[in-house]
């Protein structure tokens, strides 16, 4: 995975986020990361963190206990790379990673229980690319939806259990990949090749799948995963991305529900209409990375060293683990692979974060030995 491979292009944007006070998000970031970060002792110590003392993170009614390194594996495995997390309706955590092509007796793709003890793990054929994954409810049975990039190119549907319902590749009838994607699949980021990265969930069964380092189109597929359309591809924004890694539906007002997609490499989020029509851009991000919902929240994963959380208006109200002038400022990514450089209370990489049931907020970074860091509700 290229951390910012291709170098962001600022498209020109009426709409920027906009911030109580006419703060400026700098300021804001700033203050949140200097005085609302509290270490404390005593009733907040939580039985998952009782070897160090609690770190409380944000003010009001975003505060937060950060436990790094929350997720552990059995000894027998090995992170390779945190990419991905979802939540099931038990708040079991659902954690993949990359992988390596060359173990494929190792599992990309590990399950914990609400305490962070390992339950099973499954998805060899992940290995080497395993990027994406979200749990969806379809009638009394949720199922795991997975995207795997580089030498995997492709994506499925598997039970909670890792049993594959379905798995699909290049969509060729959508006439923007090379014609011998499937017989000869290219490894390398190429515009006419597929290299899908995150999903969004359709109220019809359906669901938008992003081909996020691939072709920069956002497909729609039906409940059966057959391919029904398309819009995006590459370009400077407005309807046009560079690198649309995540996505989102928003539907925080009824009567009118939005796609969400994260432009990374703009360092913008892009909206648009159900049926893909460009509305607007809110910019001040930094890499943002992928999205998930919880009431009037949107949570954004930003994988250059922050986490944000935006309120009804797209303000933001909360941002977490700033390190962002550290993390710009090291070109040869020592920090990305050194855990001795990473600091208590801030961010690396985060590459996808969730919600689960309680408001909790599990947040997978793209370091070299992977880390899941919960930030519990308090």
């Amino acid at each position: 995975m290229s951390f910012d491979a291709q170098q962001p292009v600022q498209p020109s944007n009426p709409n920027p986020i906009r911030f109580p006070n006419t703060v400026s998000r700098r300021s804001v970031l700033k203050a949140t990361a200097t005085a609302s970060t509290i270490l404390a002792t005593g009733p907040w110590v939580h039985a998952e963190s009782k070897a160090s003392p609690s770190l409380i993170v944000g003010e009001g009614e975003h505060r937060y206990e950060m436990i790094h390194q929350w997720a552990k594996l059995p000894d027998k495995f090995h992170w390779q790379t945190t990419h991905n997390v979802a939540t099931d309706s038990q708040d079991n955590l659902y954690v993949i990673h990359e992988g390596r092509a060359a173990l494929k007796d190792h599992p990309s793709i590990f399950v914990f229980d609400s305490n962070g003890t390992y339950i099973r793990s499954f998805g060899q054929q992940f290995q080497g690319g395993g990027h994406g994954l979200e749990v969806r409810r379809e009638g009394n049975e949720e199922f795991l939806y997975v995207t795997g990039y580089q030498a995997v190119k492709m994506f499925a549907k598997l039970t909670l259990k890792g049993d594959v319902v379905w798995e699909r590749r290049a969509p060729m009838e959508s006439g923007v990949y090379h014609p011998d994607e499937l017989t000869n699949p290219k490894i390398p980021h190429r515009r006419d090749c597929f290299h899908p990265t995150n999903f969004a969930f359709l109220d019809d069964g359906g669901f938008l799948l992003a081909d996020g380092y691939g072709s920069h189109y956002i497909h729609r597929y039906d409940k059966d995963g057959k391919w029904q359309s398309c819009f995006g591809g590459t370009g400077d924004g407005k309807g046009k991305f560079n690198t649309p890694h995540g996505l989102w539906i928003d539907r925080r007002d009824p009567q009118k529900h939005k796609v969400i997609v994260c432009d990374r490499a703009h360092d913008t989020l892009q909206i648009f209409s159900m049926d893909g029509s460009y509305l607007e851009t809110l910019t001040g991000f930094g890499l943002p990375a992928n999205i998930d919902s919880q009431g009037d929240l949107i949570l954004v994963p930003e994988l250059k060293a922050r986490v944000s959380l935006l309120g009804k208006d797209n303000q933001v109200v909360a941002a977490f683990g700033d390190d962002v002038t550290r993390i710009s400022a090291d070109s040869k990514r020592a920090i990305r692979s050194d855990e001795a450089l990473w600091q208590d209370g801030k961010f690396v990489h985060p590459h996808d974060a969730c919600f689960d049931q309680k408001g909790n907020i599990f947040v997978a970074e793209w370091v070299a030995t992977g880390r899941v860091t919960k930030m519990r509700k308090l």
